[in-house]
């Protein structure tokens, strides 16, 4: 079970692990309609595509606010539970970016700079009553399924972490995602050709703030929740990093990214991502959010040999799509896109 958190590299693990499943036929609980299992309401086991009590699956790895005891109603008592962390300044950041456009309490700032400007006085603006509110403070605690307003020195805090540490098995850390990677490889008994990845839904540069040292550092005080979080579990992932040997991590890890350079010159033209207006390929467009067009797609190469085509359409094929591929009818997904583009004009 993966809890895909936002704007954490959690689409790169998503595109991993559908090609995983659909590979060995594995039974995967969808969502249905859209491309999440209605977030931000909690899981429950019945926002599963063609769900039927008592029907167990083997993978569900989709946007949720997670709920454990609904979760482990569908999936098998051994199964492994992992998710995946980042700095939470720069969630912040992407999160501002990505979804200020939905989210009403940006609306009244009124300058250029309206993520300086928040965070600067983050309580002025913040209300944690406002629609989508949470997408503006500690949202990985909040995607875990649990209160993202607590002050990070409240006990609660403590034991809600130690209650994740329980639950999960491994938390990856996106800024070390490659070992992170290694790690989950080493706990499921994959392979490393299982492991091979291209970046999804990244942004482009231009459209990252870059943030001094002392925004940062007031993100991750807006954010203490879930940095105290990330500080922990950031501590475990090394922590299994030397269990597993440093040496060793850093030869599986050039192993890797040998193998993704390899499959980038085989698949990809021109060997990285464009942006939007670039990709040729209609079908192949990456969700955007409102209002621009800030995430970048691929060119898959036309000239690919026959044994590499399958798998390099795979890679390289966004989440929305690639759900579409397996099966979902996600009619309020696109419905949302259809006025979003109105939105956009």
């Amino acid at each position: 079970m993966f809890l895909k958190t936002h704007k954490a590299a959690s689409s790169t693990i998503l595109n991993i692990l559908l090609r995983y499943g659909e590979k060995n036929r594995l039974k995967f609980a969808l969502p249905n309609g859209r491309n999440d299992f209605y977030y931000p309401t909690t899981f429950m086991r019945t926002h599963v595509k063609d769900y039927t009590p008592g029907e167990c699956f083997n993978i569900i790895c989709n946007h949720m606010r997670f709920n454990a005891p609904e979760v482990k109603a569908l999936l098998p008592s051994d199964t492994f539970f992992f998710t995946v962390l980042r700095d939470p300044a720069l969630v912040f950041e992407s999160s501002f970016h990505y979804y200020k456009r939905v989210v009403p309490l940006t609306w009244r700032i009124h300058g250029e700079d309206k993520l300086t400007d928040f965070l600067n006085n983050p309580q002025f603006y913040f209300d944690s009553d406002s629609f989508n509110s949470f997408y503006l403070k500690n949202l990985h605690f909040f995607d875990l399924g649990f209160d993202n307003t607590l002050d990070p020195d409240d006990p609660l805090v403590d034991r809600t972490i130690q209650e994740i540490a329980n639950r999960f098995q491994l938390i990856l850390i996106a800024e070390h995602f490659e070992e992170s990677l290694i790690l989950l490889k080493d706990a499921l008994c994959w392979q490393m050709e299982d492991m091979l990845f291209f970046n999804m839904n990244t942004r482009r540069p231009k459209s990252v703030s870059q943030l001094t040292p002392e925004l940062k550092a007031k993100a991750r005080d807006w954010n203490g929740v879930d940095w105290k979080l990330y500080r922990y579990f950031n501590a475990t992932l090394w922590a299994k990093v030397d269990a597993y040997g440093r040496k060793r991590m850093e030869q599986e890890v050039r192993k890797l990214r040998q193998r993704n350079s390899e499959m980038a010159s085989i698949c990809i033209n021109g060997g990285m991502a464009v942006e939007d207006q670039d990709i040729r390929d209609q079908s192949m467009r990456p969700w955007q959010p409102v209002g621009e067009s800030s995430i970048l797609g691929y060119n898959m190469r036309s000239n690919i040999e026959p044994q590499y085509r399958e798998i390099c359409r795979k890679m390289l094929t966004p989440e929305i799509q690639y759900l579409t591929d397996l099966g979902v009818n996600l009619w309020m997904t696109r419905l949302w896109g259809w006025f979003k583009s109105i939105l956009t004009v």
